[in-house]
């Protein structure tokens, strides 16, 4: 009763995948044997980040520690805190300092959301760069993957950039001069570090201009260029035939008198 009731669920199913609609909607056979299973993997939006077979030397934690992917957790961390700070905070003079005060005394858990945000920034930072510093060190640099390392570098500049931009952004006296001391350090580059001061102060002192752009860029272009690259990372660290896993040195296979090769 039961084997029989399994054929004809398992006859309506073929009947189903053989209409018109199912087909418009899925394009590939049932994941059964390894060629449909690739397939289902490289043409899903959510799965074709993962690669179809893994090293199991890759799937050691000492060959990663998972920095990548407590980089990428923080990142969301850090997104959901900072919009959940953007309900309270005014990119205005002098409002954005009330804010802050705000946050730390009246508004209910705002002193846990706000450090909850600023300790998982200076964690990214740590994150990215030791991560940084271990992929190098497993030659994360070397063909094929030196697109990607790349790319970790240009998320690795994202990440200063966007703690660079949300120091400014509690209007204290920390962050005020600590901006003031690094524009001018900008400035100080030969040939276009006026323009460049300019066009991030939005003017030649750090104001109000100043703190909205930094707001902007900390809050909407930064992050979303940062969502891009990291897309393209993970993408590519599976493109590249996963991660970074050193060769183990061939073993010398002995000649006929008994003695290896390099002995003669």
């Amino acid at each position: 009763m039961t084997e029989s009731r399994h054929e004809s669920l398992h006859e309506a199913m073929e009947r189903i995948r053989g209409t018109r609609v199912w087909k418009s909607i899925f394009r590939r056979e049932p994941a059964r044997t390894n060629r449909t299973r690739s397939l289902a993997i490289f043409g899903n939006l959510l799965f074709h980040f993962l690669p179809v077979k893994v090293r199991e030397k890759s799937l050691r934690v000492r060959v990663s520690y998972y920095l990548g992917s407590i980089s990428f957790l923080l990142f969301i961390v850090l997104t959901v805190t900072g919009i959940l700070l953007m309900f309270y905070y005014h990119p205005a003079v002098p409002q954005a300092y009330r804010d802050m005060k705000d946050l730390r005394f009246v508004v209910t858990s705002g002193l846990f959301l706000r450090n909850l945000h600023r300790i998982a920034a200076h964690l990214m930072v740590i994150a990215v760069f030791w991560h940084m510093f271990h992929v190098f060190y497993r030659g994360g640099y070397k063909p094929p993957h030196e697109f990607n390392w790349v790319v970790g570098v240009i998320l690795l500049m994202l990440t200063l950039f966007l703690s660079y931009t949300g120091y400014l952004l509690p209007w204290d006296q920390l962050s005020y001069w600590a901006v003031t001391v690094g524009s001018n350090i900008i400035k100080a580059m030969p040939f276009f570090g006026d323009k460049i001061r300019f066009l991030v102060l939005g003017g030649n002192t750090v104001g109000e201009n100043a703190l909205l752009r930094f707001y902007v860029l900390h809050v909407v272009v930064l992050p979303l260029i940062a969502g891009v690259f990291i897309a393209i990372h993970f993408w590519r660290v599976q493109k590249d035939g996963g991660l970074t896993v050193p060769e183990e040195p061939a073993s010398v296979e002995p000649s006929l008198s008994g003695k290896p090769d390099s002995e003669k």
